[in-house]
């Protein structure tokens, strides 16, 4: 891309996460979605759930946008039980067991909804706006910029995570 923008790369970058996301619920049934390593951790369906809603709640508060979570009905169709303000920071054994999922088509179909209001709201913005003061609960106060490579980079890992669960052996 030439003169490609700060906005533009992370549009590309945010853009690189789907196919990661589909990939890690590929072909698995509802056994392996929700199936929790050594009974304590996280499943693929809680990671893949939980980055999905930390985009969501992050991305909407920045542009001023509802959740795709309550606007498009996700938390009414998945029916988990929690709180609508629920991302997922800071589960219980009890909570993270609440997210179970018959397949994963409904993940899919969920971050593909956050997945275009991320990209709707990236193409509307301009080098400037990256500077814009989003929280200043924090010293130093957070920027736009800094929230979305945030937000990027909590995707990446908890995908990243998602995908070695899925590669774990059976009864792990």
């Amino acid at each position: 891309m030439a003169d490609m923008e700060p906005t533009d790369l992370l549009a590309d970058a945010f853009g690189r996460i789907p196919a990661l996301v589909e990939g890690v619920l590929k072909g698995l049934g509802a056994a392996e979605l929700n199936r929790r390593p050594g009974g304590e951790g996280n499943s693929v369906a809680w990671l893949v759930w939980h980055l999905s809603r930390v985009q969501d709640d992050h991305l909407s508060d920045v542009a001023g946008t509802d959740q795709q979570w309550i606007s498009a009905g996700f938390k009414d169709r998945f029916g988990f039980g929690l709180q609508p303000e629920d991302t997922g920071y800071g589960h219980s054994h009890d909570q993270v067991s609440a997210v179970q999922v018959e397949s994963g088509s409904l993940l899919q179909e969920y971050y593909q909804a956050v997945q275009a209001k991320t990209l709707e709201f990236l193409n509307g913005l301009d080098k400037a706006a990256l500077d814009r003061i989003v929280d200043d609960s924090w010293d130093p106060s957070v920027s736009l910029g800094v929230r979305l490579v945030s937000v990027l980079q909590d995707c990446l890992m908890h995908v990243g995570q998602a995908a070695y669960v899925r590669g774990l052996p059976p009864g792990r």
